[in-house]
């Protein structure tokens, strides 16, 4: 069953009456190219276990299937299960969970599903939960190698934007506090079913496996990093006095204490940069 093909596609969903779902951000992959490139580039192969996050008709969960040992699917709209059912009747080491991933206990999901193998997601993330869903995963430190996303192409472009860049923002430090995020490849628009927009992008974030800081303080780092770039355009010290109860001139000194100018703003420091100012704190 070709399923990027739109004479398919509109024929599965008419048989199973199934309609999008306008607040879920539904569009289907209709680019046969698009999907075994992010099964290729994503990390999966032999002995590993792919979680993918949302469905569609099982385009992208096909090409998991075909090069890892099993797949899990973690897909929200359960009138997509009969279409489903149909398109991966023949795989065996398949499976779908019809779960909202936001309430899903994912690092459960990993360890009864993997049966110990290396962990790979994947997935064609909707727009508007892009930074929700992979902070969850971040943050969440999921046994996992890496993590490989279709997302907005201006997401993308933020997200793996180097902290000290214009181009950074405060997701720009966070995904690289947890990994080493890089942009594979650009999707256009017209890969979609229906046409979004915009035009979409590829990255992989592979996680470091190891944490810069222990829990307490890895939630002041990112309070100092959110509060820094609410008012990118200010010196830092102005709206971290606030969110911080800490006179600008205290800010001052601990900022000329850890090597870095008072007058800094957010988007002209480091990851680094920011984990001296917490360490400073």
């Amino acid at each position: 069953m070709q399923l990027t093909n739109i004479g398919v596609i509109k024929d599965l969903f008419e048989r199973h009456g199934f309609s999008f779902t306008k607040s879920l951000g539904q569009n289907f992959i209709v680019n046969p190219t698009v999907c075994p490139r992010i099964a290729e580039m994503g990390g999966c192969g032999e002995g590993v276990f792919a979680l993918e996050i949302g469905t569609g008709v099982g385009v992208l969960t096909r090409e998991l299937a075909l090069r890892c040992d099993k797949v899990a699917a973690v897909e929200i709209d359960t009138s997509l299960k009969p279409i489903l059912e149909e398109t991966l009747a023949d795989l065996d080491n398949t499976e779908v969970v019809f779960a909202d991933v936001m309430q899903t206990d994912l690092a459960a999901l990993i360890e009864e599903k993997s049966g110990g193998r290396d962990t790979v997601i994947c997935a064609n993330l909707p727009y508007y939960i892009t930074s929700p869903v992979i902070m969850r995963v971040l943050e969440s430190r999921l046994p996992i190698k890496s993590m490989t996303v279709m997302v907005q192409k201006e997401a993308a472009d933020r997200i793996c934007a180097a902290p000290g860049t214009r181009e950074c923002g405060a997701i720009s430090c966070a995904v690289s506090y947890f990994s080493k995020p890089e942009l594979l490849f650009r999707v256009n628009r017209g890969s979609f079913m229906p046409a979004p927009n915009v035009d979409s992008a590829v990255i992989r974030l592979d996680i470091k496996q190891d944490a810069a800081l222990p829990p307490e303080r890895e939630k002041r780092l990112f309070r100092i990093i959110r509060a820094g770039f609410s008012q990118r355009r200010k010196q830092l010290v102005n709206p971290l006095s606030g969110e911080l109860g800490i006179s600008k001139a205290e800010l001052a000194d601990i900022f000329s204490a850890a090597g870095i100018k008072p007058t800094a703003r957010a988007e002209e420091l480091t990851l680094e940069d920011y984990i001296k100012i917490e360490a400073a704190l």
